[in-house]
């Protein structure tokens, strides 16, 4: 019996004291796929070949080693899942098509430009997750989309989530697992508006072309994504959270909820349950937002443990995708990767762990001494020896143990991104 196997027997007879299987959250925590946000691993570049990320998006740093086309990204994903325990997806955007060179603009893409993601997913046994991309972009330009009051640029956006849809649609099929498929929009105005009222009704019959074709939810599920403000749409946005939840509660729509996309003291924990109440399934941006909506890599902070515990308490995690939305270029890309989804792991296991159904029974008897005292004894219980060992199991490092062997795919293969590509020596005439 290795060491690591030890310490969980001892914290699993600790947790059966409590009345926690221990044995029965890991084989939970094991069926939980967290969706890898691909932006992380390029700083939001994609493969158009634009220019600079716009629309209220910024990424800062400039940490060594970025991928630069789909190989490069895709291989720091692979070094990244390795290191993960579990078995995962990946959140696609629509950027990150290949198209071999030739220009295809964004109401054009077809399944074919996602070929090699389809290919590679399927290889490697992941789900892929879809969203068109509406910023940078020069139909982008003044700050608005589907809400644009010019019915021409309108139309070239309601165009782009149709073909989005119909490729997140193939996607699924092809890879045996729904595509969830999320709509999010810049569309706002820095200083207070006119009339709110249009560029909403605008949107409402954007989205409403958008989703017209019935598809088959073994195949896809729609998702719509609010958010409370952005730089340059300080004092309006078009698709704000009770716009959002209105319409997907009337058109039976998953309903994103970013981490980041709220109030600085609000935590989408607290709305879990109330969501539920009346929508079927919920798909979760994680972000770790640092006085606004700043994207910062996901840790095990008081936020993502009340997340996790609504989702386990609520018994709603088989209703619920779950996807990483950050992008940090001020640390290694992939390490970044590896602490946000190990961190969102470790909460969801901390969650699974805590003796909830004593809690709740001492909560029906009107015992919130036991119920406060269950609680904070849990926070001390070897919570850790028993993530190590799910490590262990999964085949991926236990510990820290993960940092060096990334810091040898850093000196290895990041590393040489950084060097100057040799030109070719001019031919000398004979």
């Amino acid at each position: 019996m290795s060491p690591i196997e030890s310490a969980f027997k001892a914290a699993q007879d600790r947790y059966a004291a409590i009345g926690v299987d221990a044995s029965a959250a890991i084989a939970k925590l094991a069926g939980v796929a967290i969706s890898l946000n691909c932006w992380q691993g390029d700083d939001v570049a994609g493969f158009e070949g634009g220019g600079a990320l716009g629309d209220g998006l910024a990424v800062t740093g400039s940490y060594p080693g970025k991928a630069r086309n789909g190989d490069e990204l895709r291989a720091d994903l692979d070094e990244a899942y390795r290191l993960i325990p579990g078995r995962h997806r990946l959140n696609l955007h629509a950027l990150y098509a290949e198209c071999g060179g030739e220009h295809v603009d964004r109401d054009a893409l077809e399944t074919k430009h996602f070929s090699r993601w389809i290919d590679w997913a399927k290889a490697n046994g992941h789900g892929i997750d879809q969203n068109p991309t509406y910023f940078s972009h020069p139909h982008s330009s003044s700050g608005f989309t589907l809400a644009h009051q010019d019915a021409g640029i309108r139309q070239f956006w309601v165009d782009h989530g149709i073909a989005m849809r119909n490729i997140a649609a193939d996607t699924g099929r092809a890879l045996g697992t729904p595509c969830v498929n999320n709509v999010w929009i810049p569309d706002g105005l820095k200083d207070l508006p006119a009339d709110r009222k249009a560029p909403r009704q605008r949107l409402t019959e954007s989205l409403d072309a958008i989703f017209a074709e019935p598809k088959d939810a073994k195949h896809i599920r729609d998702a719509v994504e609010p958010k409370l403000f952005g730089i340059g749409s300080e004092s309006y946005v078009v698709g704000s959270y009770d716009y959002y939840l209105g319409y997907a509660l009337s058109r039976k729509k998953v309903l994103c909820l970013d981490s980041g996309h709220f109030h600085p003291t609000e935590v989408i924990g607290d709305k879990i349950s109330s969501v539920f109440a009346f929508i079927d399934e919920v798909l979760l941006h994680v972000s770790r937002g640092v006085r606004w909506d700043s994207d910062h890599v996901v840790i095990l902070n008081d936020e993502i443990l009340l997340l996790a515990q609504e989702l386990v308490r609520g018994d709603f995690l088989g209703q619920t995708h779950i996807g990483l939305d950050f992008f940090d270029a001020s640390i290694n890309r992939v390490a970044a990767w590896v602490i946000g989804t190990r961190s969102t792991q470790k909460a969801l296991l901390r969650a699974l762990l805590d003796p909830v159904a004593r809690m709740k029974e001492a909560e029906l008897a009107g015992d919130y001494t036991t119920r406060l005292c269950l609680g904070e004894e849990a926070k001390s219980l070897p919570w850790g020896a028993v993530w190590d060992y799910f490590c262990e199991l999964q085949g991926a490092p236990v510990g820290e143990a993960w940092l060096g062997e990334l810091k040898k795919y850093e000196q290895k293969i990041l590393a040489a991104r950084e060097a100057p590509v040799a030109k070719p020596r001019a031919a000398v005439a004979k």
